[in-house]
């Protein structure tokens, strides 16, 4: 048996045609869904980029307890329970963050793996005197990113040039050596079509639009203000839908290989996403400063099991980011750990079976969020302050760089756990600020303000108008509450949003 993820970053459930959306062309992706199973009803479950990659090892909620950071010693990775059981595992990816300190022990998990360079502001070429990048729209982005943003820009030109295209590039040549061979698994990784929405030009004028101002394709993390207009939303969408139509053409040449190699025939193929991204919805751009909204967590996916061969068929079943490792371990009859707690698939793919009647999604320190499907819960912090919160890991970075040393030579710090799921290892416990006070450039951001909110979406899919019914509130309590017990969530989550007083019950 052999099996392929083809995995994006910030690839909007919305904006494919196959769920709906009529203005931009995704053939390749109507032609997947024609091949596979689509589930209607798929979230995400940690975000962003790396923790949700810990879910897709581990297949355990990561936001309660942590934030960005490495696998830990005690986590059950499932590409590397595959190569310790002789299967082949591949990774392929220019998702750059793979190869910071924040990431750094992903890739090693593989039997083999390769780097695609040059995505966003990944430190790439060595350019000592970089060229001055040019004038932009906004000016909140950091400009370690935007400096090596636009070094990297000066090497991708051509259509074959681009990262993604290179990522395909070895991910069909992993294929094409390999495709007479068994028991392997190839992880197609792109971090297309995340922001910045660097497209080819052939791409960028299939969307003309009224647009006329300086060089805009890179929005940032925060609510609209004064400054955006009507044409800067139509044109971040349309530089967004560029990007995303080369991801569709990069998709098409998988399903065509695995036309050609008939590897329909034993392979399993998922196509999923992380998360999604806001593009002007609600008055937001991109993610993490606001509620976790149905355009971020509401998430696409496309399954093709070749036992049951099913195709051209949906799904309604809540299922979650989490059920993936667990999916891919039962399809190479491996073991699934005790310690995950995603499900596998099968069932669900072949006949629809429900495996969650809950699922919770979030973000470290921000809103805990429930959902099962049609309602939508997100309890606030209980407090402007957002405390207490702290990070619970051995692994002392995060994103590109190592902790900083105040953070951990504060007082508060301490020997905390073992946790059900640490294998008996304790660990540090290191004070955090609060994830909802974010301070950028000219914006103040506080999901405090937003407040717990209740959605219904059979009524209100949009989540436009949010709800006051109490019973279903304590409903969803409840079950948020299980659910935190089951993850072994510390005690200070529950005093974090105000949930305390069910603990007892």
């Amino acid at each position: 048996m052999k099996a392929i993820m083809v995995m994006y970053d910030s690839l909007n459930r919305h904006m494919l045609e196959t769920y709906g959306c009529d203005w931009i062309k995704t053939p390749n992706f109507c032609r997947l869904a024609e091949r596979s199973v689509t589930f209607d009803t798929c979230y995400v479950g940690s975000m962003p980029c790396m923790p949700a990659r810990r879910e897709m090892h581990t297949g355990r909620l990561n936001f309660l307890h942590r934030a960005w950071s490495p696998l830990e010693p005690w986590d059950d990775s499932m590409p590397e329970i595959l190569k310790n059981a002789g299967v082949y595992t591949h990774l392929v990816s220019d998702h750059y963050h793979y190869w910071e300190d924040g990431g750094a022990n992903y890739h090693n998990r593989y039997s083999s793996w390769e780097a695609v360079r040059g995505q966003e502001g990944d430190p790439w070429k060595g350019i000592v005197k970089a060229p001055p990048a040019p004038e932009t729209i906004t000016r909140n982005r950091v400009t370690y990113q935007y400096s090596h943003d636009y070094v990297n820009r000066q090497y991708i030109k051509q259509h074959d040039d681009w990262p993604q295209v290179k990522t395909f590039d070895a991910g069909i040549e992993f294929i094409n050596n390999n495709c007479e061979e068994d028991n392997w698994f190839l992880q197609i990784e792109t971090f297309d079509p995340h922001e910045p929405f660097y497209a080819p030009k052939e791409f960028i004028e299939k969307f003309p639009d009224k647009y006329r101002g300086l060089l805009y394709d890179w929005p940032d993390y925060r609510a609209f203000n004064d400054t955006d207009t009507p044409e800067d939303v139509e044109h971040i969408r349309n530089q967004y839908a560029a990007l995303l139509t080369l991801c569709d053409e990069q998709l098409g040449r998988v399903l065509d290989i695995m036309d050609e190699k008939n590897l329909w025939e034993d392979t399993m193929l998922i196509v999923n996403t992380d998360h999604g991204i806001m593009l002007g919805e609600k008055n937001h751009w991109t993610k993490n400063i606001m509620p976790w909204w149905e355009e971020t967590a509401h998430t696409p996916l496309f399954i093709w099991d070749p036992r049951s061969r099913k195709q051209n068929e949906r799904r309604k079943s809540l299922v979650t980011t989490i059920d993936l490792p667990a999916t891919l371990l039962e399809f190479f009859n491996q073991p699934i750990p005790d310690d995950m707690e995603g499900k596998p698939l099968r069932n669900t793919i072949d006949h629809d079976e429900k495996v969650h009647d809950y699922v919770l999604f979030g973000i470290h320190g921000g809103h805990i969020n429930i959902t099962d499907g049609r309602y939508v819960y997100m309890r606030a912090p209980a407090t402007q302050e957002n405390q207490p919160l702290f990070n619970y890991t051995t692994m002392c970075t995060v994103m590109e760089r190592r902790y900083p040393l105040e953070d951990l030579q504060r007082p508060e710090v301490d020997i905390a756990g073992p946790f059900r799921f640490s294998k008996g290892c304790k660990m540090l416990k290191i004070p955090r600020e609060g994830q909802p006070i974010i301070q950028l450039p000219n914006t103040r951001i506080n999901l405090f303000k937003y407040g717990t909110l209740l959605y219904d979406l059979k009524t209100d899919p949009h989540e436009e108008h949010p709800i006051q019914d109490k019973a279903v509130e304590e409903t969803l309590i409840r079950e948020m509450v299980r659910l935190m017990k089951e993850n072994d969530a510390p005690s200070e989550q529950y005093v974090r949003v105000g949930l305390t007083s069910y603990l007892d019950e």
